[in-house]
């Protein structure tokens, strides 16, 4: 379960431990996303090395591919993949209506197309966490209805009543004892809808609770305006999920406003593109200025990365084409976030989270170049 162990004296950041099925994990949290049982271009060695202590993995990805039932053969995920710490599990429902060919969304719940072969397939909150079940999974999500932004009122209360109904009946589905189930908050912009949705699912006792539906294409002041107005009618003794957030900056403000765990793709994908993150923000290596750039990606970070290859060097890999690159960026910008993680519990354990935010966001500028 959940302990918080201390708040900032200044603002609402918090310092928690999350107890697992496969060990505790320290809040706040970011976990590195692992869509299909691997988190990409980054070893489960490499991400151990960067004291990275939990991962998302998805429900909807693995239960097409390979198939719930030869992870379940293998021993879990965690055994199938060779990562021996917690991984929460989505529920897929956001894939379910970004990827699906072709969907069908009743109030028992999603018929879809697979994205992969067209195969059709039927989840509801039952199956969801069936799946998630024969998964292994640490910390099970429920099955919700995310709406695009923006979204028309009536669309986001309908989505609303099917979110607060689905996990109502995923609440019948006994699982493993000491498994965590996380209800998700959904309401797109209207902050009413947030709260209506946010005090109907605590009152079903879950384990935790996520704000879903956020970062869908909504300018960044409405994210934190959506947090900001959700957060508090959400139980202070259980952890705060932010689903799919996001760039550093993201991860900062939501801490200040009282979140504790996150999750995105942004630090593998932009590693892909020759992006690497560093303390004072952003800078693309394929960009001509770095050809001669002897310096170290982020003169301090202590990742492999940094400590052995110039910037020069990276962009040679990304405009040759070379593999090596993606690998060394993707797991620089793991362990840029890992690192900023553990620089914000410092200041919140020092009372001085406030001070942090400032400069952390003052030394941030746009990329030149």
């Amino acid at each position: 379960m959940f302990e918080l162990l201390h708040q900032d004296k200044s603002c609402k950041a918090r310092l928690g431990r999350l107890k697992t099925l496969h060990g505790s994990v320290d809040t706040p949290v970011f976990m590195p996303v692992g869509t299909q049982g691997t988190v990409k271009a980054v070893s489960p060695a490499v991400m151990q090395e960067a004291k990275v202590e939990m991962i998302l993995g998805n429900a909807y990805h693995l239960y097409l591919r390979p198939g719930t039932e030869l992870i379940k053969q293998a021993g879990g995920l965690h055994k199938f993949m060779n990562w021996p710490n917690p991984i929460l599990t989505d529920s897929g429902g956001y894939q379910v209506f970004s990827l699906a060919k072709l969907r069908k969304v009743t109030d028992a719940g999603i018929e879809f197309q697979s994205h992969i072969d067209g195969s059709t397939h039927f989840i509801g909150p039952e199956q969801c966490l069936r799946i998630q079940e024969d998964l292994d999974s640490d910390v099970c999500m429920v099955l919700d209805e995310c709406v695009s932004y923006p979204s028309e009122r009536s669309a986001a209360s309908d989505a609303v009543r099917r979110t607060v109904d689905w996990a109502a009946k995923s609440r019948s589905v006994k699982v493993k004892p000491g498994r965590l189930v996380f209800g998700i908050v959904q309401g797109s912009t209207y902050e009413d809808l947030r709260e209506e949705c946010a005090r109907e699912l605590v009152d079903m006792n879950f384990d935790g609770y996520a704000v879903g539906g956020v970062s869908v294409g909504e300018p960044a002041e409405l994210i934190y305006k959506t947090i900001s107005s959700t957060l508090p009618f959400l139980p202070e003794r259980l952890p705060r999920y932010i689903m799919g957030m996001g760039t550093p900056r993201d991860i900062v403000e939501s801490i200040a406003r009282g979140a504790d765990m996150f999750d995105c793709i942004i630090p593998t994908r932009y590693g892909r593109t020759g992006n690497a993150f560093t303390g004072t923000g952003k800078i693309n290596l394929r960009n001509s200025r770095f050809a001669g750039d002897l310096r170290p990606v982020d003169s301090e970070c202590d990742c492999y990365c940094c400590a052995n290859f110039s910037r020069a060097y990276l962009r040679h890999l990304f405009m040759s084409n070379e593999i090596l690159g993606l690998e060394l960026l993707s797991a620089h910008n793991v362990r840029f976030y890992i690192n900023l993680i553990r620089r914000c519990r410092a200041a919140i354990a020092s009372d001085s989270f406030v001070a942090f935010r400032k400069e952390f966001l003052a030394a941030e500028r746009p990329e030149v170049g």
